[in-house]
């Protein structure tokens, strides 16, 4: 497979679920095997719904803005800005909320199929064993 390059707005799927403008870009739909990336921004006071990763690690990087990530199941609270790397492990019940416009990129490896059939996103497997 050659090298491939994705507009996020062109080419990213809504996934409402996380916020009124996230975009799921690489997946396995486009090709990909064990990696995922979203972008999404969220508005000041936004969150995304509590979810878990039930095998897949949640790593998400902050572009711009500031805001809080919730660890539920552990009852903790960060504070995230622009330049921050956050990491969840599998099994987390978390939520990411903004004080300000956040914009950020990342996504679970290996990709959550269950979360994105929850989300309605469908694909056909690709034939050489893509997962699907």
């Amino acid at each position: 497979m050659p090298v491939r390059v994705f507009d996020a707005l062109r080419d990213g799927i809504p996934i409402p679920l996380i916020s009124r403008d996230a975009r799921l870009v690489v997946w396995p739909g486009t090709g990909a095997r064990v990696a995922s990336m979203n972008r999404v921004v969220l508005e000041p006071e936004e969150a995304n719904v509590p979810h878990q990763h039930s095998c897949s690690e949640d790593t998400i990087f902050i572009l711009e803005g500031s805001g809080v990530v919730q660890d539920l199941t552990h009852g903790a609270e960060y504070g995230i800005r622009a330049g921050c790397a956050i990491h969840i492990p599998p099994g987390i019940v978390h939520t990411v909320r903004a004080t300000e416009r956040l914009v950020s990129v990342g996504g679970p490896c290996p990709p959550d199929l269950e979360f994105l059939r929850a989300c309605g996103i469908r694909w056909e497997p690709k034939m050489d064993g893509d997962a699907g």
